[in-house]
């Protein structure tokens, strides 16, 4: 379990490393400590797998393996991918990576080794490197030994034995699998723990990687809204997804009744079952969201939910559900008893402190739908 010192520190890297153009949250206790929130108890298998860099490289391309969308990707040097591949050319080990085995889909996701697995599949495709501006740059073995037979490079340029040898090379993985219970939560956690760079991701971050599907389409498209963006008061997507996060906040708080803490592992699970939503419920999503949106903006005006420091996420769920369980009962004193509700209280005590614990979510939603719509 995180120690205080340990959640401070990671609350105070994400808040230094903020751009000028990210979201300015409140900062509440609750919920940083629901960031910060042990993971539950798991059943975990992990086993070794030795597989040919061929065998990789083809699971790749056929999409058995994933490797997940982090903010920084591809971030290696070509001399560092030259180095790794001339470590499987002269026999010299090279560490293993870890891939997690999905349940349902039986596909792999690779938790950590992304560097090296990209820096192999690019050598074996010619170029170093995503396309740049409709190029892509050759991939020569570079920052050798001038006295090493393979600097200066390409695959093709091997001989067949080397190129053969390479093929044939072993990597090792740590294959993951979650066994109990029955669903995938625990991907979340490992991501939190081993994803590579050095970059700590915050959760919407690793959501993004986790939980890939048409939903995440739908949240980047209505996040670029700009009368969501009115809400916000920025005009520039986050660079860590809070934005986003608040979004997917905003129609997992619909169904309360299903609700436990913590409500970061909720969002989670929220996500996971939605992956794949159909287009017609997708499109239903779109509708409402935006149209909540629409009928905030023109009740309370913009940056609404800002009520003391930056955007307060609690008040900001209370009352976009209230919204959007009454958008064609809109009463025409709506802005007094916003002002009536920000005062109240039992809603001000809901949207400070606990903020994540079940009895404070229901209240201040329940205290939202009453005074704005009752």
């Amino acid at each position: 379990m995180a120690t205080i010192e340990d959640t401070d520190a990671r609350i105070e890297f994400e808040r230094e490393s903020r751009a000028p153009t990210d979201l300015e949250l409140e900062p509440i206790t609750s919920e940083d400590e629901d960031y910060e929130s042990a993971p539950p108890s798991y059943q975990i298998s992990t086993y070794p797998a030795d597989f040919t860099l061929e065998v990789l490289h083809q699971k790749w391309k056929t999409d058995e393996i994933l490797i997940p969308d982090f903010q920084r990707r591809f971030v290696w040097k070509q001399v560092q991918a030259s180095k790794l591949i001339e470590s499987f050319l002269v026999g010299l080990p090279v560490p293993a990576v870890f891939l997690y085995s999905e349940r349902k889909s039986q596909k792999y996701f690779v938790i950590d080794g992304q560097q090296r697995l990209k820096s192999i599949f690019y050598y074996f495709e010619g170029y170093f490197g995503p396309e740049t501006q409709g190029a892509r740059k050759v991939f020569r073995l570079t920052g050798l030994s001038p006295d090493s037979i393979f600097n200066g490079k390409t695959y093709e340029d091997l001989r067949d034995e080397d190129k053969r040898r390479l093929k044939n090379s072993v990597l090792r993985a740590f294959v993951v699998q979650q066994l109990d219970p029955a669903d995938d939560t625990s991907m979340y956690h490992i991501f939190e723990r081993l994803n590579t760079g050095g970059t700590l991701l915050t959760n919407q971050e690793i959501r993004n990687c986790v939980y890939h599907g048409g939903f995440i389409g739908l949240l980047n498209e209505i996040n670029a809204n700009s009368i969501w963006r009115t809400i916000l008061g920025k005009d520039t997507p986050d660079t860590r997804r809070k934005d986003i996060e608040l979004i997917v906040r905003f129609f997992a708080m619909r169904d309360i009744s299903v609700y436990k803490k913590p409500m970061k592992d909720w969002l989670s699970k929220f996500m996971k079952k939605n992956r794949d939503a159909p287009k017609e419920a997708l499109d239903a999503s779109r509708d409402l969201f935006n149209r909540t949106c629409a009928q905030v903006v023109a009740s309370l005006g913009e940056k609404p939910f800002h009520v003391r420091s930056g955007l307060n996420a609690a008040v900001f769920d209370a009352v976009m559900t209230a919204f959007s369980n009454n958008l064609d009962a809109i009463p025409v004193n709506i802005a007094d008893r916003y002002t009536t509700l920000i005062k109240d209280p039992d809603f001000d005590r809901d949207t400070r402190t606990s903020t994540t614990d079940v009895d404070t979510v229901n209240g201040r939603i329940k205290k939202a739908e009453e005074v704005l719509f009752g």
